[in-house]
């Protein structure tokens, strides 16, 4: 008896297997290869925007933390209460514990994000203007009365030690103070001195009495760096008709003392100091940290401090100017970084689309299969975004994570950098790989077809919409290269301008795939001729190559123009450096005196070249402001310059060796008219080579200069733009036997890697002399985390684009692999030998890679002056601005290395990777490939 069929068994049959868990079963290694690849693209991605953060607040904080305390701490001074109150009153103002709520009410109202270190905190009253000290028995080295300042810093106790005596105590009618060690040597004062200083009201002088002498603990740490003078005495000179000294000192008051100052004549203030902390501060703080720095020093905020410290509080602070250098260098770096972050993603972007092409092309017959027994392209689309879902998210996942778990914050934790930037960069990257396969395979298989025709270079046409693109492309490339060059990277907003370079290589590798059959074939056709049949079919083949090889070779045109961009600013910035420390030293080592015409000591330049290291040394004679004449009038204007004595000799190997101002020996050729006997001969001409503005000034006749060494006549013979002996100043050089009164100043000295055993030498002569080396002066300059950080980015950049070529290159081969086995085995059957296999395969890959090389390396070369003129690597090499160091500009200047290194090894790796396919298609067996009925 038959059953009835119920409705419910009318509905289709569920599935057996789900689609996404038979298909990942299948192929696991091909899931585990793009989880792999989406694993390590995402977590670069996830770690930039972390990185960036990280050195940038490591940057910001850097610059304040190692800031000088006087130009880092906030102050906030106000005047005493007012003279038209009575005296108890204005004294009451000023108790300790009025004082010191006034500073926590204040400190309370600083906007976010200042914070300061309460630890740190000092308050007080103290004088504007130093008083005199009128006791006669008071030193005067050149009978001028000293002058005091006198304070009462809060915390006396805990920042001194005390010595002799007691801590100060007294009142406003009987005020106490103590001094430091160094102010009672210098001032002769001890425990039990009284001191006298001018009353404001009465005659009569206020006096002081000194309890004790302390000894400063921590005298770098900011309570007693900000002012110096309250720890250490100064001979300040006094500057008239002849110069005389006199001594500046402190006297420590307590600060129930302090109403004292009141009467007396150096105008008291009320301060309260405040150190800011650092540590919650991230880069991202600097504008909301200038802005509130800008309201505090005379916005809503102030309003609010003089509501507590009364009508005339002002806050000072250079911590203004620090944030603004931060934020000047940060803003110089940023556009520079964005070039090399611009590269590497692109990068990224096309082997993650290589990769969704090598899936199609392996499942090309699967799907052409499904589609053509009636499957959407919505079916299929979505049943291989499940796919690629399934393998992509969680690898973004962890992506995420270890890269949340691996680069923290300057701290070491993560608190303070912000999550969202690194989940929408590994989020774009799992987006990338899930949509790449469904796309492309929905594209391809648009149409059913029963079987893929061919798909070669021979028999694609650039379409129309290709042809608009491309257009397009090359419109935005050179729009973004003029900007540039007429801009510069100055603003970071503009995006397009850091993508400059990416678009010219864009274009250049859109150029080299639709002439790249081209040279190819021709090379066929004289190859025929040859014997055998692999170099013609080798040529043949690399000439009908697959048109999905565009992936391949724009990633690797970009990877090289990537590497090659970041290679000449890292070399560039090293180039920088370098001229830099050469031209503050002049040569690998100089040894001067500490003040100008310092003569070195008799034995030292013999000492100096037997130093182990030491491979040449020039003596100068350095004799700064000569004061030059006018042929042309009396009434120009005043002009001087350095006037430099050399040994001719060996300042011309310097100058040839450093390349600063080369010129020949014979140009300074001796007169045979030097030393005292000659002082007379005052109309004796020296031929010297001078700077252009010294050269224009005497003119081209012989002119008479009066110099400490001798008067004498000068005649320039040839015009250097500079020299090693001075940088960035005006000169005349000389041969220094012609002067008359012979003393050497300065020596430079070739060879010396360390300055130990030089310094040592040195010392053996004198202690009075500085020697500067050229390696120190270079690590200099490298003073900011922001400056590393950069760098470290374009390391960074290098490395992955170096490494996203090496996947490029085995995904193309991978691709082909199939197709290159099959004609292997067909090949065999027909007496191909395995050698002869070997070199096919390896012949077949090495054009296209050997295009890639050239053409990477020629659009490398290209971008490099393309876009220097508008990039200036000045900020990224030095850490100081324009004019403040010797180099104006660090112009960007291709690097030969990061042109050739990488493109030679790209094609060894291509030959390499050919040749391990080639070895293993020979060790298997071919009847896979010869079954009867392969479409393949």
């Amino acid at each position: 008896m038959s059953r009835s069929r119920s409705p419910r068994s009318e509905k289709p049959a569920r599935a057996v297997a789900p689609w996404v868990r038979t298909r990942l079963r299948t192929a696991p290694w091909a899931a585990a290869s793009l989880a792999s690849l989406v694993l390590a693209t995402a977590y670069l991605a996830a770690a930039l925007p972390r990185a960036m953060d990280a050195y940038e607040t490591e940057g910001l904080r850097h610059d304040i933390r190692t800031a000088a305390p006087r130009n880092s701490v906030l102050e906030l001074t106000a005047e005493p209460p007012g003279l038209e109150l009575d005296l108890p009153v204005r004294e009451a103002g000023l108790a300790p514990a009025v004082l010191r709520k006034q500073r926590d009410e204040a400190r309370a109202l600083l906007p976010e994000p200042l914070r300061t270190d309460p630890e740190q905190t000092v308050h007080g009253l103290r004088t504007v203007k130093r008083v005199d000290g009128l006791d006669p028995w008071l030193p005067r080295p050149d009978g001028i009365s000293p002058e005091l300042v006198l304070s009462s810093p809060s915390g006396l106790k805990e920042h001194t030690a005390l010595r002799e005596g007691r801590l100060p105590a007294g009142t406003a009618r009987a005020p106490e103070a103590v001094v430091t060690v160094k102010t009672a040597e210098a001032l002769h004062l001890k425990p039990g001195s009284v001191v006298h200083v001018p009353g404001r009201v009465s005659a009569e002088p206020i006096a002081l009495t000194v309890t004790g002498i302390v000894e400063p603990r921590s005298p770098e740490s900011p309570y007693w760096a900000v002012e110096p003078l309250l720890r250490t005495p100064v001979l300040a000179p006094l500057v008239g008709d002849e110069i005389k000294y006199y001594w500046q000192g402190a006297l420590l008051l307590s600060p129930t003392s302090a109403p004292a100052v009141l009467s007396t004549t150096g105008e008291p203030e009320v301060f309260f100091r405040y150190l800011p902390t650092v540590g919650h501060l991230t880069g991202r703080d600097a504008d909301r940290l200038g802005a509130a720095l800008d309201s505090a020093a005379g916005g809503p905020d102030l309003v609010r401090l003089r509501q507590v410290v009364g009508p005339t509080g002002a806050l000072t602070t250079e911590l203004d100017s620090i944030v603004d250098s931060y934020g000047s260098m940060r803003g110089a770096i940023e556009p520079v970084v964005a070039v090399a972050v611009f590269g590497i993603g692109a990068v990224a972007a096309v082997v993650l689309a290589m990769t969704g092409g090598l899936f199609v092309a392996r499942r090309d017959s699967e799907l052409a299969l499904i589609r053509s027994r009636g499957a959407s392209l919505t079916g299929i689309g979505l049943r291989l975004l499940g796919e690629t879902s399934a393998v992509a998210v969680p690898a973004a996942a962890l992506a995420l994570g270890l890269a949340v778990v691996t680069v923290r914050g300057p701290d070491g934790g993560s608190g303070g950098t912000p999550l969202l930037p690194s989940v929408l960069a590994a989020s774009a990257v799992a987006l990338v790989a899930m949509l790449v396969l469904p796309l492309r395979a929905v594209v391809v298989h648009r149409r059913p077809r029963l079987h893929g025709g061919r798909d070669d270079l021979l028999t694609a046409r650039p379409s129309r919409r290709r042809t608009v693109v491309e257009l397009t492309l090359l419109v935005l490339a050179v729009g973004a290269v003029a900007s540039l060059r007429l801009r510069g990277t100055g603003d970071s907003g503009d995006h397009l301008v850091s993508a400059a370079p990416v678009l010219v290589g864009l274009i250049a590798a859109m150029v080299l795939v639709r002439i790249y059959p081209l040279p190819l074939r021709w090379a066929a056709r004289p190859a025929r001729r040859l014997r055998g049949a692999v170099g013609p079919l080798a040529l043949a083949r690399a000439g009908r190559t697959s048109s999905a090889g565009t992936l391949p070779l724009l990633a690797l045109v970009l990877a090289l123009t990537t590497a090659a961009f970041g290679g000449s600013v890292l070399a560039g910035v090293a180039d920088a450096r370098d001229r830099a420390a050469l031209l503050a030293t002049g040569a690998d080592a100089r040894i001067d005196g500490t003040v100008e015409w310092t003569p070195l000591p008799a034995g030292l330049t013999e000492a100096v070249r037997g130093t182990a290291g030491v491979r040449d040394v020039a003596p100068l004679q350095i004799e700064y402001g000569v004061s030059l004449p006018s042929p042309h009038s009396t009434s120009a204007q005043p002009m001087s310059s350095a006037l430099v004595g050399v040994e001719p000799d060996s300042y011309t190997r310097l100058a040839r060796r450093t390349g600063f101002g080369p010129f020949p020996a014979a140009l300074l050729a001796s007169t045979g008219k030097g030393g005292k006997e000659v002082a007379a001969d005052t109309e004796r001409v020296l031929p010297a080579i001078a700077s252009p503005s010294v050269a224009e000034r005497l003119g081209g006749e012989p002119q008479e200069v009066v110099t400490a060494a001798g008067v004498f006549r000068v005649k320039v013979v040839a015009v250097r733009s500079n020299t090693p002996a001075l940088s960035g100043a005006d000169f005349l050089l000389v041969n220094g036997a012609d002067l008359t009164h012979r003393a050497n100043t300065a020596l430079l000295v070739t060879g010396p890697e360390g300055g130990a055993a030089l310094r040592a030498a040195v010392r053996a002569k004198s202690d009075d002399l500085l020697v500067s080396m050229r390696t120190e002066e270079r690590a200099g300059y490298v003073d900011s985390p922001l400056q590393s950080g950069a760098e470290r980015m374009y390391l960074g950049a290098i490395g992955a684009g170096a490494g996203f070529a090496v996947v490029a290159v085995l995904l193309s081969l991978m691709q082909s692999a199939p197709e290159r086995t099959t004609l292997l085995a067909r090949l065999r059957t027909m007496g191909l030998t395995r050698a002869q296999g070997r070199r096919l395969l390896g012949l077949e890959a090495l054009p296209q890679a050997v295009l890639a090389a050239i053409g990477g390396t020629l659009v490398g070369w290209a971008t490099v002056p393309l876009l220097a003129p508008g990039i200036d690597l000045f900020r990224l090499a030095l850490a100081t601005t324009p004019g403040f160091a010797p180099l104006d500009s660090a112009p960007l200047r291709a690097d030969p290395w990061s042109l050739v290194v990488p493109a030679i090894a790209v094609v060894l790796i291509t030959a390499v990777a050919a040749a391990g396919q080639a070895w293993w298609a020979g060790r298997r067996g071919s009847i896979k490939e010869l079954r009867a009925g392969d479409a393949r």
